[in-house]
């Protein structure tokens, strides 16, 4: 045992991991720093939580270059894109540099400056659909002028399968003034393969090709077992074995291994000599959402339960004939467009080993449940 053990636990999950805690990367690092040094575009696909947007705010932080990061679940019209995007660009330039810019906007916004927060708020009035396009247009615009050869802004659009829900003909607006710009570099992420690759792949859609499509996938066992057992090492000689049973529990989920691996170094560092830690971090955090996870149940459909608890008890591909007979979830059409709406939820994620529940710790609170 190491005498003098460090108590300060180096895991951290739930918001934007950057050092120390940023778990290698090294190949998505470089690929991804790359595409930003060229005149390119960049869009990155992953299920939520596997760290799209610590990967990408790691590489830009590195080069010093100027970011804008707008989620787009939260945008409600192209009025709303507008104004919050000119928001976040109040927050990176100064202000005399844009206040000069925006005497060139064809609609005005009102900004003001929030005495309680000392921030910038932004808003138009009431506008009409071409209006808005023209605001949308006038923003734009606006972080192309003050992009420069050698600190060019970056603009991440998060969750960016939403702009099809924002606004009528958003997309295509959006696409008529990006591929103008050559002092920006855009970078799209998103979490729902199916409609991310619609929009970049289908020859019909307005971003058909526009940037270079990165599929992101979960860290690599070799390196998150690698960063794993090095921070354990500083609590317990055991820190191997427990690396092991981790990943194999998470199956190198990025945010889920962050989450337990955290709850498994409390415990063990309150006691050295507990008993089986990687349990019992699972059920202390499946104890922790019980109430979240019952909520959750509640929204679901009888099929969905169904195909839900069967992947939980089951192994085998949820298409394959020996699930539907052990299950009894129909036929496979019903079957796929279940799988369907609930990868679109984000109950269910999709790699190259097939299909998974996302949250591990679901799957052991439907087993528990179905346990008792």
């Amino acid at each position: 045992m190491k005498s003098e053990p460090d108590r300060k636990n180096p895991f951290k999950f739930g918001s934007i991991v950057e050092e120390p805690y940023f778990t290698n990367r090294i190949e998505e690092i470089r690929k991804v720093n790359s595409i930003l040094n060229s005149p390119n575009h960049l869009i990155i696909i992953s299920p939520r939580r596997y760290g799209k947007t610590s990967l990408i705010i790691k590489v830009i932080k590195k080069t010093k270059r100027p970011f804008i990061f707008l989620d787009l679940q939260l945008i409600t019209t192209s009025q709303d894109f507008a104004s919050q995007l000119l928001k976040r660009v109040y927050r990176v330039y100064p202000l005399q540099k844009i206040r000069d810019l925006i005497k060139n906007f064809r609609i005005t916004p009102s900004i003001t400056l929030n005495p309680t927060t000392n921030k910038i708020d932004v808003s138009y009035k009431t506008l009409t659909l071409s209006s808005e396009h023209t605001a949308v247009e006038d923003v734009l615009n606006l972080i192309e002028s003050l992009g420069a050869s050698k600190a060019k802004p970056v603009v991440i659009l998060d969750e960016f399968q939403e702009i099809k829900r924002i606004g009528k003909n958003t997309d295509r607006i959006l696409r008529s003034i990006m591929q103008h710009h050559q002092n920006i570099n855009y970078v799209f992420l998103g979490s729902q393969e199916s409609l991310i690759r619609d929009i970049f792949e289908k020859k019909k859609s307005p971003f058909y090709h526009f940037g270079h499509l990165f599929p992101l996938d979960k860290i690599p066992y070799n390196e998150f077992f690698s960063y794993l057992s090095n921070s354990f090492k500083k609590i317990t000689d055991d820190h191997n074995d427990l690396s092991i049973k981790l990943l194999e529990k998470t199956k190198c989920h990025p945010y889920y291994t962050q989450q337990i691996a955290f709850t498994v170094w409390e415990l063990v560092s309150a006691n050295r000599l507990i008993e089986n830690p990687v349990q019992k971090a699972i059920e202390q955090i499946i104890q922790y959402h019980d109430i979240d996870y019952e909520r959750l149940w509640n929204t679901l459909n009888r099929t969905d339960m169904k195909l839900l608890i069967g992947m939980s008890l089951s192994d085998s591909s949820p298409l394959s004939e020996e699930f539907s007979r052990l299950h009894s979830v129909g036929a496979a059409s019903t079957v796929f467009s279940t799988l369907k709406r609930l990868i679109q939820n984000g109950f269910i994620s999709k790699s190259t080993s097939g299909y998974q529940i996302d949250d591990p710790f679901f799957k052991q609170w439907i087993r528990a449940r179905r346990s008792n």
